[in-house]
């Protein structure tokens, strides 16, 4: 990179740990004219960190609009920009779309910088099926979170979703309303010293006693059935492929780690097969 690639660029940033961010990054920052930061007293801890100094202009959700003009003028003037976020992919349930969107529109230029990702990260660790469905941020009434939650419990796909750990059992309520037989993983301190990963079934995992600090990574499975007429029918086709080739205590092992349902649904299944070939 040198002094003629003006533009803007769309910079990731470490989510926790200050040395995830990436080579290519901090040559941009370093480059850059203006810095645009969603919180300038977070992103001068990284900034900081790696003796960065350059001109950092306060850039949120709330004045979005106000500081647009400003800096389409700049990025006109030839200067070079970057976006960053408090951490991680910016515009992603953060501040940006509105400038790329004017960036788009006045033919300049942008940069995207890949780097870290809660949304990527979580759903790396989840153990879920990895076509998933980014929404972002929950509603925080009641009302909105039921009209949301509604529209996503029928997709059949891995959710990914943006809860604040304070509010964890308030949606937890509604999790195990809207998302029956599906798993989930509950991601805290992502990269960070206290990271945390919570696991278990939606209809069984318990709420929490105390509450959790700051924001949630949350990762839910897709549809593993959608009613119990289903799922026998399933059972038995893989248990009756499988019968042919492994012992019963394998075919138990395998459908139980794949469809994640209790071993002794699958021996039922199983047993009914073998007693249904002796007979005929």
């Amino acid at each position: 990179m040198n002094k003629s690639d003006s533009g803007l660029y769309i910079v990731s940033t470490p989510i926790g740990n200050l040395d995830d961010i990436t080579l290519r990054s901090l040559e941009v920052l370093k480059n850059s004219d203006i810095i645009l930061c969603e919180d300038t007293r977070r992103s001068l801890k990284l900034l900081n960190h790696y003796k960065i100094k350059k001109k950092l202009i306060s850039y949120h959700k709330f004045n979005e609009q106000k500081e647009l003009q400003k800096l389409i003028t700049y990025l006109n003037e030839g200067k070079i920009l970057s976006l960053i976020c408090d951490a991680g992919t910016p515009t992603l349930s953060d501040p940006g779309s509105l400038l790329i969107k004017a960036c788009i529109e006045e033919k300049i230029k942008i940069f995207p910088i890949p780097g870290p990702s809660s949304i990527t990260t979580a759903v790396s660790i989840s153990g879920f099926d990895d076509k998933f469905l980014f929404y972002g941020f929950l509603p925080k009434t009641e009302n909105e979170l039921i009209k949301v939650l509604s529209s996503l419990k029928s997709l059949d796909f891995s959710l990914v979703l943006f809860i604040p750990g304070i509010k964890i059992n308030f949606y937890l309520k509604f999790f195990k309303k809207y998302f029956k037989g599906r798993d989930i993983v509950i991601a805290r301190e992502i990269t960070k010293i206290h990271e945390t990963f919570y696991r278990g079934e939606i209809d069984t995992i318990k709420l929490f006693k105390t509450r959790l600090k700051g924001e949630l990574t949350i990762v839910i499975s897709k549809i593993y059935h959608n009613n119990d007429l289903e799922l026998d029918v399933n059972i038995e086709i893989q248990a009756k492929e499988y019968l042919k080739k492994y012992s019963l205590k394998d075919v138990v092992e395998l459908i139980s780690k794949k469809e994640k349902i209790s071993k002794k649904k699958i021996y039922e299944v199983c047993l009914q097969i073998k007693n249904n070939e002796k007979n005929n």
